[in-house]
C-alpha cells in the first residue's frame, strides 16, 4: 500500500482565502430548512455523518469548502454550522436524537413548513432567554439584568455547546493535538493497540514511508469468524478526500475485501460516498471524532471521571409559608 500516516497542515490556503471560503457558507439559521428536508428525504432518521453528507449534497458545497476548519479544529466549519442547525431544530421540537446520535424527524417536524421556522426559532430563543433570567433570579447575589441579543446568543451557546456533541469539545481537541504531536513510531504502536483492543487478533505494519506514513494488515475476529482487513492511518489536521479511499482500495488487491481508513481529521462527503460506492469493496472510515471516542471507550490515553453535579435553586414559596399566621 501507499503512504498512510502523514502530518500536514490544512489545505485551505492563507487566512484571507479561508475567510473567503467561510463567507460562502450560510449561517446556521439558513440551514434549518435544508437540514430538516434532508433528514425527511433520508427516511426520517440518520446518523450525524449521513445527515451532514445529505445536506452537503443538497447545497452543492465544494470539497475545499468542506475542508475549512472551524477555528483551530478539529471540526470543520461545515460540521459546526450543521451541528448548530440540528441543535436548534431539536430545541424547536422538529427533531429528536437518541443516545447513539441517531436523529429523527418528529411529527411536528414533518408537518412544518418553511415559513413557520422563523417564528419557531424566535420562540425557542426567547425561551432560552427566560431560562437565563430565571437562573439569575434564583442565584443569591446575582442581578437579573435584561439580555441583549448578543448575550442571549452567547448563553445559548454555553447551554447547548457544540451541537449534539456537547461533551466532545475541549478534551477531543486536546487529544487530537496529542496524536498529531506523536512520533510516527508511537502513533504506529497506538494504532496497533487500538485495533487489538477493538477485536483484531493481529495488526501488522506492512509499510512505512520516508514521510512517516504507515499501512498494514490486520485480522478481525468476530465470534467464530475472522477475516483480513487492510488498514491505513492518516495524521492530518484537515480533510481527507475520495482519492485516499481509492488509493487504499487499489492497494487492497489480493489482500482482502475489507478496508479501514483512519484519520485524525475529517472526511469529505465525496470520500464517504466513495467508501460505499456500489460494486467496489467497502471501506470503513474512522474520522478524528470517532477515533477519540474509540480511544475513550478503550481507555487508551483517556481517563474518564464521573462527577455528581448538584443543581441548587431557592424556593421562595418555602420562606413565604413561614410568614403566614
Amino acid at each position: 500500500m501507499g503512504a498512510g500516516v502523514q502530518v500536514q497542515e490544512p489545505q485551505c490556503g492563507d487566512v484571507a482565502g479561508q475567510e473567503a471560503l467561510i463567507a460562502q457558507l450560510p449561517p446556521y439559521t439558513e440551514l434549518l430548512w435544508p437540514t430538516l428536508q434532508a433528514l425527511i428525504a433520508l427516511g426520517g432518521s440518520a446518523s450525524n455523518n449521513e445527515l451532514d453528507s445529505a445536506v452537503v449534497e443538497r447545497e452543492g458545497w465544494s470539497p475545499e469548502l468542506q475542508g475549512v476548519l472551524h477555528g483551530d479544529g478539529p471540526g470543520t466549519e461545515v460540521e459546526y454550522r450543521l451541528a448548530w442547525a440540528r441543535t436548534y431544530l431539536k430545541g424547536m421540537g422538529l427533531l429528536a436524537n437518541s443516545r447513539r446520535a441517531v436523529w429523527s424527524v418528529t411529527k411536528r417536524g414533518r408537518e412544518a413548513t418553511e415559513p413557520e421556522l422563523r417564528p419557531l426559532l424566535a420562540a425557542f430563543t426567547a425561551d432560552k432567554r427566560r431560562q437565563r433570567l430565571n437562573r439569575k433570579a434564583n442565584t443569591p447575589g446575582a442581578q437579573a439584568l435584561p439580555l441583549s441579543d448578543t448575550e442571549a446568543e452567547s448563553e445559548s451557546t454555553a447551554d447547548t455547546s457544540y451541537g449534539d456533541a456537547a461533551d466532545a469539545v475541549a478534551w477531543k481537541s486536546t487529544l487530537l493535538d496529542s496524536l498529531l504531536r506523536m512520533s510516527s513510531t508511537a502513533f504506529e504502536r497506538l494504532t496497533q493497540r487500538l485495533l487489538r483492543e477493538a477485536g483484531f487478533s493481529s495488526a501488522t505494519i506492512t509499510g512505512r514511508t520516508a514521510d512517516g506514513g504507515i499501512d498494514g494488515i490486520g485480522m478481525c475476529q468476530i465470534s467464530l469468524l475472522s477475516f483480513p482487513v487492510a488498514f491505513q492511518c492518516k495524521r492530518v489536521s484537515g480533510s481527507v478526500g475520495a482519492g485516499a479511499v481509492r488509493d487504499l482500495r487499489g492497494a487492497m488487491a489480493g489482500r482482502g475485501e475489507k478496508g479501514l481508513l483512519i484519520t485524525t481529521g475529517t472526511f469529505t462527503s465525496e470520500a464517504r460516498a466513495e467508501s460505499r460506492r456500489d460494486g467496489a469493496p467497502p471501506i470503513d472510515l474512522i474520522d478524528g471524532d470517532r477515533l477519540c471516542a474509540l480511544l475513550k471507550e478503550h481507555s487508551l490515553g483517556v481517563k474518564t471521571t464521573t462527577r455528581v453535579v448538584e443543581d441548587v435553586s431557592v424556593r421562595a414559596d418555602f420562606f413565604a409559608g413561614l410568614e403566614s399566621d
